[in-house]
């Protein structure tokens, strides 16, 4: 059973079909909860939203009992408790909440959270994919470059809010008669976004979003700059760490 289930105890290459099974379920699964925000579905095929709800909860969860219980094969987890508490497990659990929150028939903004929180499962598939692990593996051996750019960032949205509070707060306060209300102007601004709605009037206000605008534009680029140089390494590490024969030098290195 846990060879079927885990991955990481397969011995033939690829998912089992077990997993495959999984997967189409998964994807199932997050369709149904994007098309339940549309009212007017639900109104007229409400009693299929029921159905294949009820289904896909009793589905994940002896899904979810039998990973835990055949995850003691795993020498990874100590105990089927430690497994419980990874954040994987932890990510089923609220996943099926979600599901049982759903068929409990909550309204309003509960009902709004539980389908959003069902679209969690999209990350689930990161556990069978190579593609997400990747991507995992790139952004933690980046993680110091990405938050000197989030600081950056932050940096910039403050001294460019600051800025705009002072020369244009008397003259527009309810956009920027303080510094959070500026802030929505700086973000957009600085993203690149530009929705127009809020704007200096003034020629130094005008100044200032100008600069904002141009460094919108390196600050942007820079982390994304960083994460695609990350993932280029890491596949090319697994490219290398897949070539047959490969030796390694005195040095560890390939």
């Amino acid at each position: 059973m846990a060879k079927a289930l885990d991955p990481e105890l397969r011995s033939s290459p690829g998912l089992s079909p077990a997993n495959w099974a999984i997967i189409s379920l998964i994807i199932l699964s997050i369709v149904t909860g994007i098309l339940e925000t549309e009212e007017s579905l639900v109104h007229a095929n409400g009693w299929m939203f029921s159905a294949a709800e009820m289904v896909l909860f009793c589905v994940f969860f002896v899904e979810y009992v039998l990973r835990i219980w055949s995850s003691v094969e795993n020498p990874r987890h100590a105990s089927r408790w430690a497994y419980a508490r990874t954040p994987a497990s932890i990510l089923d659990l609220v996943t099926l909440f979600a599901i049982g929150a759903s068929l409990l028939g909550p309204e309003g903004f509960l009902l709004r959270l539980a389908r959003l929180l069902r679209l969690l499962r999209l990350s689930r598939l990161g556990r069978f994919t190579a593609a997400w692990q990747t991507l995992a593996r790139a952004l933690a051996n980046r993680g110091y470059e990405l938050g000197m750019s989030v600081a950056l960032a932050v940096l910039m949205v403050l001294i460019s809010s600051s800025l705009l509070y002072l020369i244009e707060g008397a003259l527009q306060p309810e956009a920027f008669g303080s510094i959070p209300r500026a802030m929505w102007w700086s973000i957009a601004t600085l993203t690149t976004v530009g929705y127009g709605d809020v704007v200096p009037l003034t020629a130094w206000g005008r100044l200032v979003g100008a600069v904002a605008a141009i460094a919108g534009v390196g600050l942007i680029a820079m982390p994304a700059g960083i994460i695609a140089g990350a993932v280029s390494e890491v596949i090319q590490q697994r490219r290398r760490d897949a070539m047959p024969g490969a030796i390694k030098d005195d040095d560890g290195e390939r």
